[in-house]
């Protein structure tokens, strides 16, 4: 099993920066891969970010160019940076680890999730 925990999140300003972290204890050994998903109210999670085994990563449409996933192995932390951020980037932001080796955009793919982080963003 693999638990994992975000942290980072908060209010930025338009045009601002935030840098979220999702630490990742238990049988990481498993982890094929890991996204960053995000969710406003009313809306499907979606796959913002994902990097696969081989360090390889894809982003989506709305945040190519202005976030950046990576990851540290020997700390097993899970990075985002946001930067150039807008008001439509206010979400809930979840870490999500596959152990399949899938690595697909779709969250019932991925079996391990964080609780969630805050990012608001004023204009």
């Amino acid at each position: 099993q693999v638990q994992l925990v975000e942290s980072g999140g908060g209010s930025a300003q338009s045009g601002g920066s935030l840098r979220l972290s999702c630490v990742a204890s238990g049988e990481t050994y498993t982890i094929y891969c890991m996204g960053w998903f995000r969710q406003v109210l009313g809306k499907e999670r979606e796959a913002i970010a994902r990097i696969f085994s081989d360090g390889s990563t894809s982003y989506s449409d709305s945040v190519k160019g202005r976030f950046t996933i990576s990851q540290d192995k020997v700390k097993d932390t899970l990075y985002l940076q946001m930067n150039s951020l807008n008001p439509e980037d206010a979400a809930s932001y979840y870490c999500a680890a596959d152990p399949y080796n899938w690595c697909t955009s779709d969250t019932y793919e991925y079996k391990y999730w964080g609780q969630g982080t805050q990012v608001a963003v004023s204009s």
